[in-house]
C-alpha cells in the first residue's frame, strides 16, 4: 500500500529526526527515548533501530553522551544530548518537511 510505504518513510526511515526532537527538550538514555518516540510520535521503531540511530548520531556530532553515576542502587545509564550541530540538523529538517508539505499542501 502506497501509505503504508509513505508512512514507513516519515517514521523509521527518519527517526533521527524525532531522536533529535526529543533530545531538544531534555537529554534522554537509549530505552527512555525509544519510549518517547512510542509515547509522543505513536509508532514503535525496534529498540536496535534506535540504538543504532543514536550511535550514528554521537559518530556525526550531533549528539554527545555522558554517563549518569549510580545512585541509590539505580543502574548507570548513558544519557545523550543534542549538540548545537544536531540542533542545527534538527532546524533544517523542520525547515525541509514544512517546505514539502507547503508545497503538495
Amino acid at each position: 500500500m502506497p501509505l503504508d510505504r509513505l508512512k514507513k518513510k516519515l517514521t523509521t526511515e527518519v527517526l533521527w529526526i524525532y531522536i533529535l526532537s526529543l533530545l531538544s527538550n531534555k537529554p534522554m538514555y537509549a530505552y527512555e527515548v525509544k519510549n518517547e518516540i512510542e509515547k509522543n510520535f505513536s509508532f514503535a521503531p525496534a529498540r536496535i533501530t534506535s540504538y543504532i540511530v543514536l550511535y550514528n548520531l554521537e559518530k556525526g556530532g550531533y549528539v554527545t553522551s555522558e554517563w549518569e553515576d549510580s545512585e541509590h542502587g539505580r543502574p548507570n545509564r548513558k544519557y545523550y544530548i543534542i549538540t548545537e550541530s544536531g540542533k542545527e540538523l534538527l532546524k533544517n529538517g523542520k525547515e525541509f518537511i514544512n517546505l514539502v508539505v507547503s508545497k503538495i499542501g
